[in-house]
Order: structure tokens, then sequence, then C-alpha cells
């Protein structure tokens, strides 16, 4: 006879968590060696580091302005079957990235790309928030969120590893793992719907409805700390060139490590101590770590950065989805983690944009900088407006 935490563990980890679990790595195993290694081919190709910086911030606001709507639309689509169209359809672009020797094609093809990820992330999101037991979503999502910090330690060494046989040999690495993907997802089983299907005889959706405003308002607290993710992604490699650091991956196999040692150690207690109480020191400490990048000057100080950055951002992200998800019911999961993800990546878009421009004017410290100023604003930001918003979320019990 099982004991009672073994059930509870059993209903956790269930075989299509861990499917998820495995198409999310591939996900992002993917991604992350596209990201760093894209700003040397758009600099190989003609590009400036202002233009390095665009071909992240058009694939993130592309996702951001598409993001509320995907949301709503795989409410109603269903999640597998968007976790397989999008899936062949992104291989398809890793595919186009290979031949590809123009850096604004590169960057025109992104925002297009960007559509197509965001169905992906609404979707995943949206298919692991319907798996998991209510009173352990936060925990779940924390262990889900394994998935994609492995692969953020791995990727970015893994692919400038690739990358050295070349950029056509790297897209196709790509396109296998994005097939992968649509593999992984054609084999998950189908939920069952909380929205009708998209037939010709179904009522159309109300453009009030189309996205979750609150969630979206509130949202805005991930954007000010994702506004600094941005530009690390995008740029913590070359910084640490700059400095003369090895591996040039270090910040983020430090984040990644900090990240996946925070979920563990305190993961398992984010539902019990409340998502709220976890959330706002979270925020705190990615602002630290922000300005600990701004103030590295060798291996040791950039270590500490990625470490308390990824501590605070590790666990941010199952804090506050836990949050935005209980306070929508079943039918608008896709549409509450769309604003989510909206918010997310409007920040990432605009970060790696914008501190883009500023690191070729003034250099890589005055961008972390502002990076970190403008973090510091999303405690505050957040207790206002779920102040003023005054809906406790369902869900939220232990608050």
């Amino acid at each position: 006879m099982s004991s009672p935490g073994a059930e509870r563990d059993a209903a956790l980890f269930t075989p299509r968590f861990f499917a998820l679990f495995a198409f999310t790595f591939t996900v992002f195993i993917s991604l992350f060696q596209l990201l760093p290694t894209a700003p040397y081919r758009i600099l190989a190709i003609g590009g400036s580091t202002a233009a390095a910086g665009l071909f992240l911030g058009g694939l993130t606001y592309a996702s951001a302005l598409s993001a509320p709507f995907t949301g709503s639309l795989v409410d109603r689509l269903g999640q597998r079957r968007v976790l397989i169209v999008t899936s062949l359809i992104i291989a398809g672009f890793s595919a186009m990235y290979s031949i590809t020797t123009n850096h604004i094609l590169m960057i025109v093809l992104v925002v297009i790309h960007g559509i197509f990820w965001s169905g992906l992330l609404t979707a995943s999101g949206a298919y692991m928030a319907a798996i998991l037991p209510e009173r352990r979503r936060a925990e779940g999502l924390g262990y889900w969120g394994f998935a994609s910090i492995a692969a953020i330690g791995i990727a970015p060494t893994f692919g400038f590893i690739v990358y050295h046989f070349g950029w056509f040999t790297l897209c196709m690495e790509m396109v296998g793992l994005n097939l992968l993907m649509a593999f992984i997802a054609w084999r998950l089983p189908e939920l069952e719907p909380h929205a009708p299907p998209a037939k010709l005889s179904a009522p159309p959706v109300k453009r009030a409805e189309l996205i979750e405003w609150n969630s979206l308002f509130l949202s805005v607290t991930m954007s000010l700390i994702s506004f600094g993710y941005g530009a690390l992604t995008s740029f913590s490699a070359l910084f640490a060139d700059a400095l003369g650091v090895r591996p040039r991956s270090l910040f983020l196999i430090t984040m990644a490590l900090s990240m996946f040692a925070g979920r563990l150690l305190i993961g398992r207690a984010i539902d019990r101590i409340g998502h709220r109480r976890v959330l706002v020191p979270s925020l705190a400490l990615s602002a630290a770590g922000l300005a600990a990048t701004a103030l590295s000057t060798g291996p040791v100080m950039l270590g500490v950065a990625g470490l308390l950055f990824g501590l605070g951002f590790g666990l941010m992200w199952p804090a506050f989805a836990a949050l935005i998800i209980g306070q929508s019911g079943p039918a608008r999961r896709g549409a509450a983690y769309g604003a989510m993800i909206a918010a997310f990546d409007t920040g990432i878009g605009t970060g790696s944009t914008v501190l883009g421009v500023v690191i070729q004017q003034f250099g890589y410290r005055p961008a972390f900088a502002a990076a970190a100023a403008l973090a510091a604003l999303s405690a505050p930001y957040f207790l206002l407006v779920e102040r003023r918003q005054a809906r406790p979320a369902a869900g939220e019990h232990h608050a």
C-alpha cells in the first residue's frame, strides 16, 4: 500500500509530465544554441552589435504582440495540435536561417518565427497547467522548469562547439531537434477542451475576451526583470569576451546552476509559503544579480552575478506563473499564460534591442546598470498593481 506522499508524487510526475518535460528540454536546447550564436553570425555577415540585438528583439517582440491572441487560439484549437504545428514550422525557419547571408533578412525571418514561438510557449504552458494538481501547481511548474534550466546550462556551450563547424551545420542540427519536438508533441495525449473547438459554427470570440487584461497588467512585473534578461541572453557571452573570461558562457552556466538549486531546495515549498511571499524577494534578487553584472571585472564577480540572478529568476517564474494561472479559469489558461508571455517577451525584446544600442554607444556596464535600475522597480510595481486589483488568485490558499 503506497503512502499518501507517494500518491501525491505519482499524481504530479505522470507520463504526460515527463513527455512535456522532454519536449520543453528539446525546445530550449534548440533555442539556446541559436540565441547566443546568432549575434556572431550577424556580425560575420556584416551586421552591427545593434543589429545583433534586433535578432532577439524581433523574436520576442513578435512573440509578445501575438501571445495574447495565440493564447486564446490555443484554448480553442487545443494545445497538442498547436504544439505539433508550431514545431514543424519552427523547423522550417531553422532551415531558412542556414542559407541566409543577409542580416536584415535574418531579422525579418525571426519576426515571423516569433509569432509561432508564442503559440508554442502558450500551448506548452497551458498543457502543463492542465495536468498539474492545483494545490501543487507552482511546485510542478518549478520542476517542469528544470527542462529549460538544464537546456540553458548545456545548450550555449554545445552551440558554440557546433558553430565551430559552421553556421549551416548548427542550423541543420536545430532542424533535427525541431522535428524531434514535433514527434514528442504528436505522442502527447489530447486534453479535454474547455472551450468549443474552432468550427465554422462556433460562436466568435468577443474582442474583450481575447486578452486577460488583469493578468497582462500584473505581468508587467515580469517585463521589468526580463528587460535585463534579454540583454544577458544576447550579450553575456560578448561581455565575457570583453573581460577575457572563459568559458564565455560562464554567466549562463552559473545562472542555470543557481536556478536549478533554488527550485530544488525551495521550489517544493512555494505553494505552502505562498506565491506572493516567494515572488517579492525573488524580484529583489534578480535586480541584485543585474547590478552585480554591471560591476563585474572578472570570472568570480561574473559568476556571482549569474548565481544571484539565477536564484531570483528561478523562483520568480513558477511563483508568478502559478499566481497568474490560478486567477484564470480552466478555459482561459492559454489566454492568461499568453498575457504573461506577452509582457515577459516585451521586456526581453526591449532589453535586447535598446541595450544593444546602449552597449554600442556607451559599453556594457552602463547597459547592465540601467537594466538593474529598471528591475529594482519590479517589486514596488507588483505590490501596487496587485493591491489595486484586489482580487485574490484562485488556488492561492497560503499567501
